[in-house]
């Protein structure tokens, strides 16, 4: 006997980030959608309209997507306090008048906050996506002991109201739990990289020789570490170039230092679609992966590794020791410490690995451990079962 479609469990995921636009969060929450959507829910993803940047993609099969308005800076991202209000203001009235059974929340907590009233009010569960903690983060960032505090009562008042929580690791979730979290309730799902998108069987975007950066330029990433080790190495070789896909906060300052110290060496490329950035991954002597030690964020493990592993191409790792453990544990590079001087050293190696054929000979082995640990669809598949297990009556 067939189930009716109104028998089926109605959830709502509310994000200001959603395919197509080009992030982490962006994937694994189009990854959960498609997750949910095959587990037999029917799934609608309240979120923003995309910024003109973002690439052609289309709204994932089987999931309903509302998109509303938001307010920008001026790379295109919806970053900072007033940019996360005017996604939150709203949320409440569109999540007061919609059906469903279960939401999800994606940070930042101000929107868990919101979802927390909407399920109050409506007598509903909620299920909190912790991909990070964003207490951490506002500490890195240097804010005001006022703004930690709020941040830090918002966080934990989510964390604390939700009824399921999805943690990407087990460093995150120590940390979700020393901020209030009941350890019962959340679920390790992990984080992947879309294994069919990030192949070594995409074709390499250029021939010549160089070391790729893509995704976000941030303070806790500090990727002028990078130029400035370039700069070391670029006249013993004249024709490699160092190339940035993506955009950030740091990303003007980025380009003056390499205006600065290599004129001419390091190209910009802007926001890209997942393909192209496999593409340019695929081709490059090293995918450049940096996460700054110190500053709040030493338990990330960056999506940035995954993607290089993905297509078989080594990861240089600069920065804090999680991130590179997990890099020199599985074979996917080299870690080396967060200096101009060890990242020079590094690229030197791999350059040299690249010209003698060990990065070739190893890349089957670095996509297949891709494929076994780190496939998006079977952590949407894990975060989606993880939904479903909630308890979606009236609380």
């Amino acid at each position: 006997m067939s189930t009716r479609r109104d028998d089926r469990p109605t959830v709502v995921i509310a994000s200001r980030l959603f395919t197509p636009e080009v992030s982490a969060g962006a994937f694994r929450l189009g990854a959960l959608a498609r997750g949910l959507a095959a587990g037999g829910a029917a799934v609608t993803v309240v979120t923003t309209i995309p910024p003109p940047h973002a690439p052609a993609t289309p709204d994932p099969s089987g999931v309903a997507v509302s998109r509303w308005p938001v307010l920008r800076d001026r790379g295109g991202n919806v970053r900072g306090y007033i940019q996360y209000a005017s996604f939150d203001a709203p949320l409440l009235l569109r999540l007061l008048f919609r059906r469903w059974n279960v939401a999800v929340a994606e940070s930042p907590p101000t929107t868990g906050l919101v979802v927390a009233i909407a399920a109050f009010l409506r007598r509903r569960r909620f299920v909190y996506y912790a991909a990070d903690v964003w207490t951490d983060g506002v500490i890195a960032m240097g804010a005001p002991r006022p703004v930690i505090a709020l941040m830090r009562w918002m966080e934990r008042a989510a964390l604390r109201r939700a009824a399921g929580i999805l943690s990407i690791s087990d460093e995150v979730t120590e940390r979700l739990v020393a901020l209030g979290a009941d350890r019962r309730r959340v679920a390790l799902v992990g984080n992947g990289i879309d294994t069919d998108v990030f192949s070594p069987q995409v074709t390499p975007a250029a021939r010549d020789r160089y070391f790729v950066y893509t995704g976000t330029m941030s303070e806790w990433q500090r990727p002028d570490v990078f130029v400035r080790a370039f700069a070391l190495i670029a006249d013993e070789h004249p024709d490699v170039r160092l190339r940035f896909f993506g955009q950030g906060a740091v990303e003007g300052a980025l380009r003056s230092l390499a205006e600065e110290l290599v004129p001419g060496r390091v190209e910009f490329g802007g926001v890209v679609s997942p393909a192209d950035s496999a593409s340019w991954i695929r081709g490059a002597a090293a995918a450049l992966v940096s996460i700054a030690p110190g500053i709040g964020y030493d338990f990330a493990r960056p999506t940035k590794t995954y993607a290089a592993a993905a297509c078989g191409t080594p990861v240089l790792f600069s920065g804090a020791p999680v991130g590179g453990a997990l890099v020199v544990d599985a074979g996917l590079g080299e870690a080396v410490e967060f200096s101009p001087d060890a990242v020079a050293a590094g690229m030197r190696r791999l350059l040299v690995a690249a010209t003698s054929g060990e990065t070739e000979s190893r890349r089957a082995d670095r996509a297949a451990w891709a494929r076994d640990h780190v496939s998006l669809a079977a952590v949407g598949e894990r975060a989606a079962d993880a939904v479903l297990g909630v308890q979606t009556g009236p609380r």
